[in-house]
Parts: structure tokens; C-alpha cells; sequence
């Protein structure tokens, strides 16, 4: 048999054989790396130079068209003539350069503008690109160094912290209005989404539509101190009077808050069916339970929210009820009975168990919001409501980008029919 010695001397061997062969690959590799490194390198600048050349080429050529070719005689009855260069700012690679461009002179002599010129100034990316850079999380001091290197002995700017702050403010004020003042008429809603987010300790509420063919469109916010009934009430009138329309009943779907309730009552009224989303109820009964009975009371309400049917759902809450009242949590009762029946409102519309989940509780619209707390994580100071609103808008525009249709969305007719049984019957007819 081997001593101990001799197998530790052995262990010991294998580890620097498997360390020595790392170090080999090692070697290999790094040469490797480093010719990627300056064949990237090699390359970018390559591009720079070709780009740069070709705009010189595109001015010469424009200044050709107008002027005629440059050192050639012309006719006396020619227009423009050559005169010089000066260098100009363009938009180039996230910044602004200094590229040298012909000039060209009329008779009466002024100044005739060159049309490339023209529309490389007039399609401007750069805020675009700024807006880009910080959604992806750069701050606006670090924007310069996201960027690649400008070609070398070209003068640039337009990298600085007030430099990207002002195009940024430029880009997102645009976005916002534009976003705010869209118009809704061809938004078909079966579905709505409402709940709010504190951004800078100001309340902004938000709201999802989800169409009849499982498209969700950000609709609209509205921005205020606390998520009261005024502030809900103003969004929902302000999405009617941009063309919102609803063809019968639709369904609400909120976190529970009273002041969104009753906004709903107030300006939907009739046509509101309302379910309360059944993960905060979860998340409100355990905040009225010591540890010890969280994980049995959840586990019973997540059974009873995945029954099939709403009287069997039904049944096992109350009997919950009846078990958290002997038991002498009167809180944890209390809040389960309040709103306990719209809690159960996908259940009682006979939906699939796809649509069912997606539809029982606020999680679309929680990650629509998590997008914009991502968006606006970077920002350190915040000066006043419009800058709020700017960001939040933003944040729903990114998030819109990435959004897929509900899971059950090929079931949205179940709910149609539920909501709507005359419309959807005509639709059959």
C-alpha cells in the first residue's frame, strides 16, 4: 500500500502538471488575443478613415455639381465658382467632429450651401445615440469614454457631461410629449393595468392596456404626491379624452390600492370588472402572521388561488378565515376578507389556466416599472416633476420595446365572450 506521503507527493505532482498546462495554454492564447485586439483596433480605424474620406468625396462632388470642376475654365455664364474651404461640425461616431469642406460662391456673392452638408446637419443622431448610451446604464459624465476612439488629429466634442445632459433633456423631452399626447383610438381594449411607482418621492401612476390580441401598449401616466383617487381619476380621463375606447366591459386589474378602486368606480363605472391581484393579497396576509404560519397560510392560498373553479376557491379561503379567527389573528382575517371575492374575479370568467394566471395578478405592469426603476437608477439629482415625468416616460418606452403578448393570449376570446357575451355573439352571428 502507498503511504500518505506518497499520495499527498502525488496530489501535489498532478496540481502543478494541471497548473503548468493552464500556464501553456496560456502563452498560446495571449499572442492570439493580442492580434484580435489590434485587428479590431486596425480595423476601426480603417473605417474611420474610409467614412471620413467618403464625406470629403460626397462634398467634392456636390461642390463639382454646382461649380463645375475645380482649376477649369467655365463660360461666362456660370453661376457658382469655387471658393476655398472651412471646416465644419458633423455628426460622427457619437460626437461632433471638424471636417474640412469646400465652400462654393454665387456671382452676386453669397454663399451657397452644399445639399450633403445640409442633410448630415439636419438628421442629427446624436441625442439618439446619447439617450442609447444611457438607457444602457452609461451616466452622462461617462458618456465620452463609452465611445470609440475618435480618428486621430480630427477635433471633436460634444462628449462632455453638459454636452450629453443637453441632449439627453432634448431627446427625452420629445419622447415624452410625444408619448403623452399619442392618440388611443385604435387601442381595443379588454384588459387594463394600473399601479404607480415613486420615483424622487413623487408618485407616478401608470397604466397597461392589454389589446384583444394580447398586445400591451404603456398608455399613459399621470404624476402627483400620493397614489390617491384624484391622481387615478385624472389619468383614466386623460386616456378617454386622447380617443381610449371601450366597446363594453373591461377588465381592471389592480394591486388593491383605494384610491385606484375608486377611480375606477368614478370614471369607468359599470364597464370596470375588477380583480384584485392575488399576489399582493399573499403578500399582505403574511405581513399579518408571525414567521411560524407564513409558509402554512400561503401555502393554502396559492392552492385555493390554482383551483379550477371559484366556488372550490372560495371554500378553502373561508375555511382559512375560519382558521386565522380561532386562532386569534384578527388583522390577518380582516385582511383577507376585504376584497376577497375580486380576487377571484378570472376565476368565476371560466378562463384557461394560461390566461387565468396571467391575468390574476399585476406582475405585466410590475415589470414594465421594474424597467423604468432600471432606467432612472443612475441619476443622482432630481430637479423638479419634469424630469420625473421624462424619465418615467422613457422607462416605458424602453420597456414597450421588449414586450411580448400574454401568456393565454390565443384565449383572449374566453374572455371576450365572458366580459362581452352579446358583442361576441354578434361576432359568431
Amino acid at each position: 500500500m502507498r503511504s500518505k506521503t506518497e499520495k499527498r507527493v502525488s496530489r501535489q505532482g498532478a496540481g502543478e502538471g494541471v497548473v503548468s498546462g493552464l500556464e501553456r495554454i496560456r502563452q498560446l492564447l495571449l499572442p492570439m488575443v493580442a492580434g484580435m485586439a489590434a485587428t479590431k483596433k486596425d480595423l476601426m480605424d480603417w473605417v474611420k478613415d474610409v467614412g471620413l474620406e467618403a464625406l470629403k468625396a460626397l462634398f467634392e462632388a456636390d461642390a463639382t455639381v454646382i461649380a463645375g470642376p475645380k482649376g477649369r475654365h467655365r463660360p461666362q455664364d456660370r453661376t457658382h465658382h469655387w471658393w476655398g474651404s472651412t471646416a465644419t461640425e458633423l455628426p460622427f461616431g457619437g460626437r461632433r467632429i471638424r471636417v474640412e469642406r469646400p465652400r462654393v460662391r454665387s456671382r452676386s456673392g453669397k454663399e451657397t450651401a452644399l445639399p450633403s452638408v445640409a442633410r448630415f446637419q439636419a438628421e442629427d443622431p446624436l441625442p439618439e445615440r446619447v439617450l442609447n448610451q444611457i438607457v444602457l446604464g452609461v451616466s452622462t459624465r461617462g458618456y465620452g469614454a463609452s465611445l470609440e476612439p475618435s480618428p486621430p488629429g480630427v477635433r471633436t466634442r460634444g462628449t462632455s457631461k453638459s454636452a450629453a445632459s443637453r441632449h439627453l433633456v432634448e431627446r427625452m423631452g420629445t419622447k415624452m410629449r410625444d408619448y403623452l399626447s399619442r392618440r388611443l383610438d385604435e387601442v381595443k381594449l379588454v384588459a387594463l393595468m394600473i399601479d404607480g411607482i415613486e420615483v424622487a418621492r413623487q408618485t407616478v401612476v401608470v397604466a397597461l392596456g392589454i389589446s384583444e390580441d394580447g398586445t400591451k401598449t404603456p398608455l399613459g401616466l399621470w404624476q402627483g404626491s400620493t397614489e390617491n383617487a384624484v391622481l387615478c381619476t385624472s389619468l383614466l380621463q386623460d386616456l378617454l379624452g386622447r380617443g381610449l375606447k371601450l366597446e363594453g366591459k373591461v377588465l381592471c386589474v389592480i394591486d388593491g390600492g383605494k384610491g385606484i378602486r375608486k377611480a375606477i368606480d368614478d370614471v369607468l363605472g359599470d364597464l370596470a370588472v375588477v380583480q384584485r391581484c392575488q399576489l399582493h393579497k399573499r403578500r399582505n396576509l403574511k405581513d399579518h402572521l408571525p414567521k411560524s404560519r407564513q409558509a402554512h397560510v400561503d401555502r393554502v392560498m396559492r392552492e385555493a388561488y390554482g383551483s379550477a373553479r371559484a366556488e372550490t376557491a372560495r371554500k378553502s379561503l373561508r375555511s382559512l378565515l375560519s382558521w386565522l379567527e380561532s386562532n386569534g389573528h384578527e388583522d390577518a382575517a380582516g385582511s383577507l376578507r376585504e376584497g376577497m371575492e375580486e380576487t377571484l374575479t378570472v376565476l368565476k370568467l371560466d378562463l384557461s389556466p394560461t390566461l387565468r394566471r396571467s391575468l390574476a395578478t399585476t406582475n405585466a405592469i410590475e415589470n414594465c416599472l421594474g424597467t423604468v426603476r432600471r432606467v432612472s437608477r443612475n441619476v443622482k439629482r432630481w430637479k423638479g416633476g419634469a424630469m420625473v415625468r421624462r424619465w418615467t416616460a422613457i422607462g416605458l418606452v424602453t420597456a414597450q420595446k421588449r414586450f411580448r403578448r400574454i401568456k393565454g393570449h390565443r384565449d383572449l376570446h374566453q374572455l371576450v365572450a365572458a366580459l362581452r357575451p352579446k358583442q361576441s355573439a354578434e361576432n359568431v352571428a
